[in-house]
C-alpha cells in the first residue's frame, strides 16, 4: 500500500483544470498533494477541447483571412488545406503546454499519480494496487462527450468532438447534431476550411443559453457564410450509408453528410469510482455541492464539470482554486456565476458576462438597454467585422449583463467582467476613456448611450 501511514493532506482525483488547479493552490499553501490522472494531466481542456479546437480556429481564421485577402488589397490565393499540417501545428501547442503544466506540478512538489483511480472510502483513493489516503479528497473527474439514445457513436461516421479534433481530412459536408458551443465552433472550423455544414438544433436558436439579440446576430453571419442549421428541430435518426451518413430530422427531411457530430453537450464521469458506495449525494450523475464546493460528505469536495456548474475550464480553476483556499483557512467567497464570462470561438465571435435580458426580466428586473452597432467601430471596420455590443442594465442601477458578437470580441470579455462584478453604474463606466481605435471603444459607447451621452452612435 502507497502512503498508507503518511496521509496527504489533500489527494486530487482527476488532473484536468479543476484538479491541476486545486493541487497547484494547494501545494502553494504548503500542503502536501497526490494528483491522481489516468491520462494526461491538462484533462479535456489541454488535450480534447479548448485548446486543440483554438487553435484549429486559428488555422481556419487563417485560410479565411487569405482566401479574403483581395478585400484589403492583398492579392494572395489559398493554395490547398494541409490537414496534416494544421494538426502538427496544433498538436504542438499542445505538447508546449503539457509539457509547461508537468514541470509547474514538479516544482510545486505535487506527486503526480499515473493510473485510474476510485474512490474507496471518505478519505482513501485506490489507484491500482495502491491506496492514496488524504485529509481530504477532491473529486475533479470532468466530463465526457454525451450522446442521444439509440444514437451509437462509431467513432468514424458518426463522432463526438473527440474525434473531431483528431480528423486526418477535412470532411467534405457533415451534419452537426447541436447548436450549442462545441456545435457552433466545429461548424465554424469546418467551413472555413472548406467544408459544406448544416448544424441541427432542437431549440429556438442556435447558441441557446445566450441572449437571444446574440444568437440572432450569428444566425445572420452563418447565413452570410453559406452555414445551413434548422432550429427548433427534433432529430429523428441517423443511418451509415456508403457514402456517409443519412440523417432524419423532424417532418422526416433527410440530409447526407460525410460524418454526423454528436455535439449534444457533455456529461459528468462519475460511474462506477465509488462516489455512491462512500456517501456522496449524486443527482443525475452530477455530484451535489454547496457553494464552497462541499458535498454531503465533511472530507470530501467536488469541482469543475463533476458538477452542476458552467463547464467552462476557467470555472474549473476558479472552484479548484476555491477548494485549496479554504482548506487552507483562507475564507474564500463562493463564485458569483453569473459573472463568469462564455466564449464561443467561432466567426464571429459570441462573448458575455452577466444575464440575458429575458433572464433580468424574469428576476423581476426592470432594465434599460443599449445596443452598439460595430458598424460604428473604427477598429472593427479595419478588422471588417460585423456584430454588436449589448449592454443591460437595472433601471436607474448596475449593469447586469454585457453581449457581444463580432470577430475578437473574446478579448473584451476581461472588461466586461470587471464592469458587471464590480456592479458598475452605465455614468460610471461612460466616464472612462477608451483606447483609439479599438474595439474596446464599443463597450464605451454603449455605455456612453446608455449613461444619456451619447457619441458615435446612432438613434
Amino acid at each position: 500500500m502507497a502512503n498508507s501511514s503518511s496521509p496527504y493532506d489533500v489527494v486530487v482525483l482527476g488532473g484536468g483544470s479543476g484538479g491541476y488547479a486545486c493541487a497547484l493552490r494547494a501545494a502553494e499553501l504548503g500542503m502536501s498533494v497526490a494528483l491522481v490522472e489516468k491520462d494526461k494531466v491538462g484533462g479535456t481542456c489541454l488535450h480534447r477541447g479548448c485548446i486543440p479546437t483554438k487553435a484549429l480556429l486559428h488555422a481556419a481564421e487563417v485560410a479565411d483571412q487569405i482566401r479574403e485577402s483581395e478585400v484589403f488589397g492583398i492579392k494572395a490565393s489559398l493554395e490547398a488545406v494541409d490537414m496534416a499540417g494544421v494538426n502538427a501545428y496544433k498538436d504542438k501547442v499542445v505538447s508546449r503546454l503539457w509539457k509547461g503544466l508537468q514541470g509547474l506540478l514538479k516544482s510545486r512538489g505535487i506527486t503526480v499519480v499515473e493510473g485510474e483511480g476510485r474512490l474507496t472510502g471518505p478519505t482513501a483513493v485506490q489507484v491500482g494496487d495502491d491506496t492514496y489516503e488524504g485529509r481530504h479528497v477532491v473529486l475533479a473527474t470532468g466530463s465526457a462527450p454525451k450522446t442521444l439514445p439509440g444514437l451509437d457513436l462509431d467513432g468514424e461516421r458518426i463522432i463526438s468532438s473527440d474525434e473531431g479534433l483528431r480528423l486526418a481530412e477535412v470532411p467534405r459536408s457533415a451534419v452537426i447534431l447541436g447548436g450549442g458551443i462545441i456545435g457552433v465552433e466545429f461548424a465554424s472550423l469546418w467551413r472555413s476550411l472548406g467544408a459544406e455544414v448544416h448544424i441541427v438544433e432542437m431549440l429556438p436558436h442556435l447558441l441557446p443559453a445566450e441572449d437571444e439579440s446574440s444568437s440572432k446576430l450569428l444566425e445572420r453571419a452563418f447565413r452570410r457564410r453559406g452555414i445551413k442549421f434548422e432550429v427548433g428541430t427534433r432529430f429523428e435518426g441517423a443511418k451509415v450509408t456508403d457514402e456517409g451518413v443519412q440523417v432524419t430530422i423532424e417532418g422526416g427531411k433527410t440530409l447526407e453528410a460525410e460524418l454526423l457530430l454528436v455535439a449534444v453537450g457533455r456529461g459528468p464521469v462519475s460511474q462506477d469510482l465509488g462516489y455512491e458506495q462512500a456517501g456522496v449525494e449524486m443527482e443525475r450523475g452530477f455530484v451535489k455541492v454547496d457553494g464552497h464546493c462541499r458535498t454531503n460528505v465533511p472530507t470530501i469536495s467536488a469541482i469543475g464539470d463533476l458538477i452542476p456548474t458552467w463547464q467552462l475550464a476557467h470555472v474549473g480553476f476558479g472552484e479548484g482554486i476555491l477548494v485549496a483556499e479554504r482548506l487552507g483557512g483562507l475564507n474564500p467567497v463562493p463564485i458569483d456565476h453569473d459573472g463568469v464570462p462564455r466564449v464561443t470561438y467561432s466567426e464571429p465571435e459570441v462573448a458575455s458576462v452577466g444575464i440575458t435580458s429575458a433572464e433580468a426580466r424574469a428576476r423581476g428586473h426592470e432594465i434599460t438597454e443599449f445596443t452598439y452597432d460595430l458598424a460604428g467601430n473604427g477598429k472593427s471596420q479595419i478588422l471588417q467585422t460585423q456584430g454588436a455590443v449589448k449592454i443591460i442594465s437595472a433601471k436607474d442601477g448596475p449593469v447586469l449583463g454585457v453581449h457581444m458578437v463580432g470577430s475578437r470580441v473574446s478579448e473584451l470579455s476581461a472588461e466586461a467582467q470587471l464592469i458587471t462584478n464590480w456592479e458598475a453604474l452605465p455614468a460610471e463606466v461612460a466616464q472612462l476613456i477608451h483606447p483609439h481605435p479599438t474595439q474596446s471603444e464599443a463597450v464605451g459607447e454603449a455605455h456612453l448611450a446608455l449613461a444619456g451621452k451619447p457619441l458615435h452612435a446612432h438613434g
